[in-house]
């Protein structure tokens, strides 16, 4: 074995397994099994133009080197970004951690207590920061949660503005940028008007359903809110609140001026700037509209003993319950990032929270001193961090190049400058100077940051935060370290088992992939910063892009959006964008198969789009002769398919180049979900089977991790005619000649985890992706024929294959009174993580095991399925106290003193003896969903009740 080669790392069975395996499935060759997959029109003629690729070694030396190209200057920009201190025991325990970064969203939630805990943390400190009574856990980025608001306000209105179509909505001049152009991009799909105005001349006027205004304001101007939201409240018009998370620690909760909405970015308590992302974003808002947050709230409930126990509450908002009635299409969630911000507050606790918006606010109140000694003219009456002096900003931009500094300047007479937790004294005597030599004048030294408060008495911060027991307990590093892993062994991740789930792609997340993540030049670049500064990030990036291109046949790609539902939404807004260029503005039709991913409909009816349903056939393929009359009979206004392939069934269908043909002869364009982008790469792609654009799901086919249920990218790839319209951003520009306003905030998205996606491909190289998606296809096929005969394959090709994936039939042990849940309960005992449950197919399992697993791993977990169908067939509709019914096991209930049970603990705990060797043990056993959203609680019980008990 060449052991400089990526690919044997990566690509689980060995050649010898993967002989056993074809001779198990029944062909002579992976040739054989893929022409039997595969239809043969879709088929690359020729292979990937990629680079030849790298060895671990070689990659990481290569992200050094190219890492240098990033200049990074004492940065002051704000925006929304900061310098940060990641404190090192949450850097090495959680964001360098497998435990923490290979989980996947906590859907079965006895084996994702570790996690639950960790995201309550993370809503008790935004609840407690904002004074709003629910917050979820957790939104993109502060500008998308933005979005997010005005639309959930849009929905809340009374019956009386929506009879009349209030549709006015009032945003701050004093927003951020990349917030502006977001919501423009989210409010002219669906109706909504913006006015932009300053806040002091806001007449109220019954025409407006809402308004937004950015607490402190984006050049640092703290306003007063109190007064604007009590007008806004009489007027019947509701508020949100743009609040940067830290300023709350000294500026008042606006929950308690009666704000109705609170939104914005964790970035700042610890997370790396990363060139944009990815960051938590928050959103909190009144419990009236629990039904309408979007996203995910974590709430507490019970388990079957009564313990409690903690679950993700309130699913029925979901995307695939409600489709094109859904408010958002939020899918992916950041919730690596949440762990880490709340773990930074629970590390600091309020006191060390208050010690650093102190110490800032201090700071950039010397500095205001300062400059004012200097000569210079500082507007900002009260603020929190940051500063706004009027002066000739050329002549300041000059020098702060110099000495390498950077500032921001939103006209040619102002320069603004954030304050940060990084900034020192020396920091402040370093900036003395830069001003100094623009005044022509001799700089001086402080010696010290005295006490501050430019905040006026009614907006300054009375109320109490963060009492509970959890943000007072763990401030030495011993102390939080062990905390963190107690919470880690709660919960299943790819580093104990596979997780086999089908359509999320839970492929290995090699190490060498995330060690660039912690290097110092890639981490702490602001995405503002002049293009010269961020070099290495543009040449990785730019590379990046054109490897997708090329893998997906398509002409350009854009990486802004930053999760797979934010995908959809730019794809299909370029869609409209380009029908609107050709005056098409009628084109509003967009058809979507009966099978899709639920957030397609989502974000069809976001981007302005009127959905039609077409129907499935028996077999679970696009009824094409229904697709054909729909598409003829909405020519005039078709814009757009949206279609999956393989399709949500596990299956390539045979037809798909007659269905583009037709959605293109009817004048439409063809939209590809890129979820199953791991059954194309190298052997087919979008641009040859006839779409348009398509998104790709990094955090899927291209290898960044799903800690736990986020970060994600979706990065659209589109062909010639779709590129002019690529998305832009209003600080750096980026996009198509033409550019649709921002989807994401920062202008390439998720930059950081972009590198994981560029070194996957830059070690695979052309082969070893190819090599990637035949092994996933030989795996799929290899547990799809050892479970025959066990469970019944509900959708297979037309010579009986599947794709990368299958659905599995499980309502047939309904005669047993068995339902899928219980099978899905019952594997965590065997020590594995349910695969889909009952998507796109109620009552089913959809498995996809992907290529990083061995064949050993996926034999154990066909082990298992066969020993759970054995207990099926002797379980009955008559007796409910069965080994499945009362799965999962713990170790308490196993080791109790009774046991009431009619089978033995070995029978619950150890099924099988390889489960011996490596037992994993829930922590709460079956949850109890509807106690939960009966009675929602989705914060940390105060420390009162810890002193109580």
């Amino acid at each position: 074995m060449n052991t400089t080669v990526f690919a044997q790392r990566h690509i689980g069975p060995r050649e010898a397994d993967q002989n056993q395996m074809l001779k198990t499935i029944g062909v002579d060759s992976l040739d054989q099994l893929i022409y039997e997959t595969i239809p043969d029109d879709i088929k690359l003629k020729k292979p990937l133009n990629l680079e030849e690729p790298m060895s671990e070694q070689e990659y990481l030396v290569h992200m050094h080197n190219v890492s240098k190209k990033n200049k990074v200057y004492k940065t002051y920009i704000g925006l929304g970004y900061h310098p940060t201190i990641l404190p090192a025991v949450i850097q090495r325990n959680i964001l360098e951690n497998p435990g923490w970064y290979t989980a996947y969203t906590p859907y079965q939630a006895e084996i994702a207590q570790g996690r639950l805990e960790a995201l309550l943390n993370f809503q008790t400190m935004i609840t407690d920061l904002t004074g709003m009574e629910l917050a979820n856990a957790s939104l993109l980025d502060e500008s998308t949660a933005a979005a997010e608001a005005m639309s959930l306000l849009f929905a809340v209105r009374d019956r009386a503005q929506k009879k009349e179509n209030v549709n006015k909505f009032f945003v701050s001049e004093d927003i951020l940028p990349q917030t502006l152009s977001i919501l423009t991009t989210r409010a002219i799909p669906i109706g909504i008007e913006l006015v932009v105005g300053k806040e002091s001349d806001f007449d109220f006027s019954s025409d407006f359903f809402g308004a937004i205004l950015q607490y402190p304001g984006k050049l640092g101007q703290v306003t007063d809110i109190k007064s604007f939201i009590e007008k806004a409240n009489n007027a019947n018009i509701k508020v949100a609140v743009a609040a940067d998370i830290l300023s709350l620690v000294k500026l008042e909760a606006p929950g308690k001026f009666g704000a109705d909405v609170v939104v914005g970015t964790t970035q700042r308590f610890g997370i790396p700037m990363g060139y944009g992302g990815p960051h938590a974003a928050y959103f909190a808002t009144k419990e009236a509209y629990k039904r309408d947050i979007p996203g995910r709230i974590i709430g507490v409930t019970k388990d079957t003993d009564g313990n409690r126990a903690l679950r993700m509450a309130l699913q029925t908002r979901e995307q695939h319950i409600k489709r094109d009635r859904a408010t958002s299409n939020i899918c992916t969630a950041q919730v690596l990032l949440a762990v880490m911000a709340g773990m930074y507050s629970v590390y600091h606790g309020p006191k060390g929270l208050q010690f650093i918006a102190d110490s800032i606010h201090n700071a950039a109140s010397l500095l205001a001193d300062s400059l004012k000694k200097l000569g210079f003219n500082q507007v900002n009456s009260e603020y929190f961090d940051t500063l706004q002096i009027k002066t000739d900003a050329k002549k300041v931009k000059k020098v702060a190049k110099e000495k390498k500094v950077n500032f921001y300047y939103p006209d040619e007479d102002t320069v603004s400058i954030s304050i940060n937790e990084t900034t020192t004294l020396r920091d402040i005597n370093y900036l003395i100077e830069v001003f100094a030599k623009v005044a022509k004048k001799e700089a001086f030294t402080v010696s010290e940051i005295p006490q501050a408060n430019t905040i006026s008495e009614n907006l300054q911060r009375k109320t109490e935060f963060l009492t509970s027991d959890v943000f007072n307990t763990y401030h030495s590093e011993t102390e939080l370290m062990r905390y963190i892993k107690k919470l880690e062994r709660k919960d299943l991740s790819l580093n104990h088992s596979m997780i086999s789930l089908g359509s999320c792609t839970m492929k290995l997340n090699a190490a060498a992939e995330m060690l660039p993540l912690s290097i110092f030049k890639w981490a702490n670049v602001h995405p503002f910063v002049p293009e010269k500064q961020a070099k290495g990030y543009l040449t990785i990036l730019k590379e990046l892009e054109d490897q997708l291109t090329e893998i997906t046949g398509f002409a350009a790609t854009s990486l802004q959006p930053n999760s797979g539902a934010q995908g959809e939404f730019a794809g299909l807004m370029v869609i409209k964008a380009y029908h609107e260029s050709r005056g098409d503005h009628h084109r509003n039709i967009c058809l979507i198969p009966s099978s899709a991913h639920g957030t397609n409909p989502a974000s069809a009816v976001m981007a302005g789009m009127k959905v039609i349903v077409t129907k499935s056939t028996e077999k679970g393929n696009i009824d094409v002769d229904d697709l054909r009359e729909k598409a003829e009979l909405h020519k005039n206004n078709l814009s757009c398919l949206m279609v999956t392939y393989p399709s949500t069934h596990g299956v390539y269908e045979s037809a798909i180049k007659e269905i583009t043909k037709i959605i293109h002869d009817n004048g439409g364009q063809v939209y590809m979900d890129g979820a199953n982008m791991n059954a194309q790469v190298g052997l087919t792609n979008p641009g040859n089977i006839g779409a348009d654009v398509c998104h790709l799901n990094l955090h899927k086919t291209f290898a960044i991790p799903h800690g736990g249920g986020g970060p994600g990218v979706g990065p659209i790839c589109v062909a010639e005619q779709l590129v002019p319209f690529l998305p832009g951003n209003p600080v750096i520009k980026t996009g198509g000649e033409k550019a649709i306003t921002a989807i994401s905030g920062a202008p390439f998205g998720s930059s950081l985890v972009c590198l994981i996606s560029y070194g996957y491909i830059k070690m695979l190289g052309a082969k070893g992706v190819t090599d990637a998606t035949k092994a996933a296809i030989l795996n799929a096929n290899y547990i799809k024929t050892r479970l025959q005969g066990h469970f019944d394959t509900l959708y297979s090709g037309e010579m009986g294959r599947a794709a990368h994936e299958m659905i599995v039939d499980c309502r047939p042990f309904k005669a047993n009174g068995i339902e899928v849940t219980d099978i899905a309960k019952r594997l965590m005992d065997y020590g594995f993580h349910a695969p889909t449950v009952s998507f796109p197919v109620a009552g089913t399992l959809m498995i996809e095991p992907t290529e990083s697993e061995s064949k050993a791993e996926m034999d154990r977990f066909c082990d298992a399925m066969i020993s759970i169908k054995k207990e099926i067939d002797q379980a009955s509709k008559e007796d409910n106290n069965n080994v499945l019914k009362n799965a999962p096991h713990t170790l308490e209930m196993v080791t109790a003193n009774e046991w009431d049970f009619p089978y033995t603990r070995e029978q619950a705990a150890y099924p099988l003896d390889y489960v011996k060797d490596n037992k994993f043990w829930p922590s709460v056993r079956r949850v109890d969903d509807a106690y939960g959203d009966r009675n929602l609680i989705c914060t940390c019980a105060p420390i009162e009740e810890y002193i109580d008990a």
